[in-house]
């Protein structure tokens, strides 16, 4: 039985900072992937990272401030997120994938497994 289980958001100043874990077990995965979604919005992507760690790929939104690594001894993907800005403000989800693809997904429809998502607030 696949499990998703994200930590770590919270009410954050803007420009302070938060790191999200997700840790996921019961299955081996490729790929893994943070998305978010804010009311009324469609689920962006945010950053994906590939199986063995040796390939990140970035929303030209985050780039720069947002650093995503995983340790596949622990399960566990991380979301490091720095210069928060209150446009950062949403549910954030990780996703796992099942396929070894030439290139990091980025799209909903490539990712098999969905944490149930957690909150990030980013105040002005």
């Amino acid at each position: 039985q696949v499990q998703m289980v994200e930590s770590g958001g919270g009410l954050v100043q803007a420009g302070g900072s938060l790191r999200l874990s997700c840790v996921a077990s019961g299955r081996t995965f490729s790929s893994m992937g943070w998305f978010r979604q804010a009311p009324g919005k469609e689920r962006d992507f945010v950053a994906a990272i590939n199986w063995n760690g040796g390939t990140t790929y970035y929303a030209d939104s985050v780039k720069g401030r947002f650093t995503i690594s995983r340790d596949n001894a622990k399960n566990t993907v991380y979301l490091q997120m720095n210069s928060l800005k209150p446009e950062d403000t949403a549910v954030y989800y990780c996703a796992a994938d099942l396929i070894l693809r030439r290139a990091v997904p980025t799209t909903t429809s490539e990712y098999f497994y969905w944490g149930q998502g957690t909150q990030v607030t980013v105040s002005s």
